[in-house]
Order: C-alpha cells, then structure tokens, then sequence
C-alpha cells in the first residue's frame, strides 16, 4: 500500500492527483495525508480514487517565529506520531509526497518507521522541506535538477491531446489561475482594446474575487470575451489559443508546454524564494518563452509589439518536444520496484 502526503497549493496536489490517477490505473488505492489547512480537502474529501483520506492539523513552520514555530513543530511531531499509526493500519510499504507543510508529519512519519520516502520537486528551486527531507529519500524526482531522478513532469493526458502547431496570434488566453491574479487581470484590461482592434479573441480566467468586475469592463467596453471565474476544461480552452499570459508556477507552465501553448509569464512576486521567476527561466533561456517581472513599468503597446513578434510556429514546435507523456507512470514505476522489507513500525 502507498500513502501519498503533501499539498497546501494547487501546484503540490495536482501531483498528488497525477499519482493517485496512474496507481489507480494500474488497480491501486493509495491512502491521502494532508492538512486541514490549504486547498488539500477542498481536493482530496471524498476521492474515491484513494482508500481513505486524511486531513490533520499541520501547518507551515518557515513564516513563523519565536514561540509560534515551536508550537508549529510541536504539532508537527504530534502528528507524525499520528501518521504511525496510520501506516500500521493501512500497511503501508511507501510514502510518496509531493511536498508543502501538509507533507511534513507523514515525511517524518515514515523516516520514524523505516518506510522509503519519495519525494517530488515541482519547481526549479528546492522547497524548505524537500531540501530538508531529501538526504534521507529513497528517490527524489524533479524535472529541472539534473542530479534527481529526471522525469516529464507529471502533466493529464488531456494537455497532451490539445497539443497542435500554431501558426497565427488569433486567440490569447489570460490565465491567473482560480484564486485569480489581479495584476494579469488589470494588464488584460490594458491590452483588450489593442486585441479587440486587431481583432484577436480573448480567453480570461479571472478567479472568483474579480471576476464580475472583469466581465462588467469586457460588456461596457464592448468587447466579446470568454470570461470565467474557474473551469473545470482547461485543455479545451488551451487547444482554442495561440498565446498566453500567465503566472509560472510548475503545473500551470508544464501544462502550456504539453499543449505546446507559447506564453509570456508574468511570476508571482512573492513566492518562496521567487520560485515561479526560475520556473520560467527555464524556458525563456531556451528562447521558448517571454517573461516580464511583475513590478516592470508597462507600455501596452510595447508589450503587446513583443508578443506579435514572437516566432509562433517555431516555438509551439519546439515546446511539443521539450515533455513527452507518462511523467506519472515513470514515477510510479520506481516506487513500485523497491518493495519495503518488512519490519514492524
């Protein structure tokens, strides 16, 4: 039996989902380690693709101080005491996490019983915990570090099946992703009468918080648009564009790559140690992508000069190739070729 732990953010448990899907295609139900904080049970409560779930009370330790990371470690402790006894019912021979706070009592947890420990890195730098937990790790997976175990990131099919070559800029896509980006959402609003004049149509995804003010500025500046809060087929959306504009964490930029979407990222400022600027990076060194740093000062029309000059055909060509399918089930294969011997925990 596999538990799978972590989560916290979209970007950790999208991973978490990608395994769970592949182990249950291979007649497997994992168990679910999570937190009661963060998006883990909006995700996972209920999921009949896992035996049982699990959500307890971990939190993050790196923001706090003081007396306050003390207690934070404290719960952590209790709860990897918690995770024990949760292997021992469920059996459980690996512990698969994909990393956040949500990950740590089920990481220390498995250390504590000798169960091999995988981890999955989704971004070009290492999180506090996977650097911690790595040294002690049966097998670390990245798509960025050289020295882990290299696989394609863990990315649904469905992207893939969007994937196509694309030619001209007839359609750009905002993605801010569902809790919204309100800087994407206010440079749209910038380069929509600019798109709307060389009539190139428009995608907006504008999160919950903003999203009737968004639809109320596309309605009264007369401009049709594709305006939605969340949705549940991305992929369809991603097949329609050329060209998108985007934060750049992992998923969401791997996503682009599989349906071979060329975008220009816009990083969140300030995730941990500014992540989603070296995910993009990664890109934008191959010339596979443009980035523009969140407090730059913005010429809509330079801006949007640039995204007109961008060699379409050559980078949608190329970002086809740079993944291939099956970033799951490589991953899965490892795990399940190192059986645990058995020892009590």
């Amino acid at each position: 039996m596999i538990a799978i732990t972590g989560g916290g953010t979209g970007g950790h448990l999208v991973i978490a989902r990608a395994i769970k899907e592949e182990l249950n295609k291979r007649g497997l139900k994992p168990i679910y380690i999570g937190s009661t904080a963060g998006q883990d049970k909006t995700w996972f409560d209920g999921d009949d693709g896992f035996e049982e779930t699990y959500f307890l009370e971990s939190q993050g330790v790196v923001n706090k101080k003081g007396v306050h990371k003390l207690l934070a470690l404290c719960s952590i402790l209790r709860s990897a005491f918690t995770c024990k006894t949760i292997f021992k019912k469920h059996h459980i021979k690996h512990v698969f996490s994909v990393g956040g706070y949500s990950a740590a009592p089920a990481s220390f947890g498995a250390l504590m019983c000798g169960i091999p420990l995988y981890i999955h890195e989704q971004n070009a730098i290492q999180g506090k915990l996977n650097s911690l937990l790595r040294p002690f790790s049966k097998a670390f997976f990245s798509s960025y570090d050289p020295k882990a175990i290299l696989t394609s990131y863990p990315v649904s099919k469905a992207f893939f099946s969007v994937q196509r070559e694309r030619t001209r800029l007839k359609t750009i896509i905002f993605l801010g992703g569902s809790q919204g980006a309100s800087f994407i959402n206010a440079l749209a609003q910038k380069l929509a009468p600019l798109l709307h004049q060389e009539s190139i149509a428009i995608i907006h995804q504008t999160g919950k918080k903003e999203f009737e003010a968004v639809k109320m500025f596309y309605e009264q500046a007369g401009i049709e648009a594709d305006v939605f809060d969340f949705s549940k087929d991305i992929p369809a959306k991603l097949f329609l564009a050329d060209f998108a504009i985007s934060r750049s964490g992992a998923s969401t930029l791997w996503e682009l790559c599989a349906a071979s979407v060329p975008a220009l990222f816009i990083p969140f400022p300030h995730a941990a140690a500014n992540h989603q600027y070296f995910n993009a990076k990664v890109l934008a060194d191959q010339n596979l992508a443009l980035i523009l740093q969140q407090n730059s000062t913005i010429d809509p029309q330079m801006l949007f000069d640039q995204i007109k000059h961008v060699d379409l055909v050559n980078v949608s060509q190329h970002l086809a190739h740079i993944m291939q399918e099956g970033g799951a089930s490589e991953i899965v294969d490892v795990i399940l070729q190192n059986p645990k011997k058995e020892k009590p925990c």
